[in-house]
């Protein structure tokens, strides 16, 4: 980060007043916001995605959040088997639950 605002520092320090001016003209406006239009529909559908809350896709009837307690080691290992298959922590779980339903004939 700093060798970036170095670079930013001398590329300024080496421009003339005039040069300087015009480069910072932007900064002097009180409204910056006044020179956008309206949003483009792929804006639009950019801007709703960022705004939503990060979380577990829903499905079925909605997710539920539990606390459950796991051994270290099994919790570290499962991770790296998570991690190795692709799966976040929560898949590899649901993909266990049902693996289990499934051989006693629940699911």
């Amino acid at each position: 980060m700093k060798k970036k605002q170095q670079r930013a520092e001398n590329r300024f320090r080496k421009m003339s007043t005039d040069e300087l001016a015009e480069a910072t003209a932007a900064y002097g406006r009180e409204m910056v916001v006044d020179g956008f239009g309206p949003l483009s529909p792929t804006a639009r559908t950019r801007w709703e995605k960022a705004r939503r809350k990060p979380g577990r896709p829903r499905r079925g009837k909605g997710a539920k959040v539990i606390s459950v307690s796991v051994e270290g080691a099994l919790l570290s290992r499962s991770d790296s088997l998570a991690k190795h298959l692709g799966l976040t922590r929560a898949g590899l779980i649901e993909r266990g639950l049902r693996a289990v339903l499934a051989a006693q004939g629940k699911l």
